[in-house]
């Protein structure tokens, strides 16, 4: 995914553990692992924000896009990305995934 987290890191440097911030930002320490983890497909702004609060730190601290990795296997990546490249023709406003 091109969104990588950063949250490990930030926990780190305000030496603070998954459970505390889970706690002091609302969220289950199940939630703030697949967030953590990187396998969320989305994040609330308010969530983001509480991340933001308690960590003292801005949304960038905790996120960051990295180019998609065209080698990856494990990467499904757009799935238009063949249709649009052979020619096909895709549909315009597509439901999002």
């Amino acid at each position: 995914m091109p969104i990588a987290v950063d949250i490990d890191v930030m926990l780190a440097k305000r030496k603070m553990s998954v459970g505390e911030l889970a706690d002091r930002v609302g969220i289950t320490p199940a939630n703030l692992a697949v967030l953590k983890n990187g396998r969320a497909k989305a994040v609330r702004f308010t969530t983001l924000a509480a991340l933001c609060e308690v960590l003292e730190c801005q949304p960038g601290d905790l996120l960051r896009w990295e180019p998609d990795d065209p080698d990856d296997p494990d990467d499904p990546g757009d799935p238009d990305k063949a249709a649009r490249a052979s020619g096909a023709s895709v549909p315009v406003g597509s439901p999002p995934r």
